[in-house]
């Protein structure tokens, strides 16, 4: 069966760097729409940026699906269109930040078929801005959880 592709929204926001942050998705398909987000109480932008890509491509029922990725983040499309995540797999994660969430997106891109977009962020994209809106609701909310990655220095490798 021939399904048609899927478009993905992702932005993450942190009041502070490190500090509260959250994460907003926005999918896209078939005439469908499906809103997602999520916050904690001590995290990086890069973190959530990531972390919203992964929650996307989490929530996709279907294997090798046809995903159009658009994200506002130069570290995650680059990390990908520019094989500087090829480049730290190689070299094995050395000094690399987020590695632990960079290890749970891998699986997920080899299930599907992505192609990332770049989006100036803050620019009048709709589905760009509506995820902005979800990752700072996101993080103002009460009593959120920790980050454990962050939290426990899981997320970069040591030298």
């Amino acid at each position: 069966m021939d399904r048609p592709s899927i478009y993905l929204y992702t932005d993450g926001a942190a009041s502070g760097n490190p500090g509260p942050g959250g994460y907003g998705v926005v999918l896209l398909c078939g005439g469908l729409r499906k809103e997602l987000s999520g916050g904690f109480s001590r995290t990086t932008n890069n973190r959530m940026e990531l972390l919203a890509v992964i929650r996307g491509l989490e929530a996709i029922r279907w294997d090798h699906a046809r995903v159009e990725l658009y994200s506002d983040s130069t570290y995650v499309v680059n990390a990908i269109n520019e094989g500087w995540l090829e480049n730290w797999q190689r070299k094995g994660f050395k000094k690399v930040k987020n590695v632990d969430l960079w290890m749970r997106f891998l699986p997920l891109r080899e299930k599907h078929e992505i192609t990332f977009h770049w989006v100036k962020g803050h620019a009048g994209n709709p589905e760009n801005e509506r995820c902005d809106q979800l990752a700072v609701a996101a993080y103002h909310l009460p009593d959120l959880p920790a980050d454990e990655g962050y939290e426990s220095g899981e997320n970069s490798l040591p030298l």
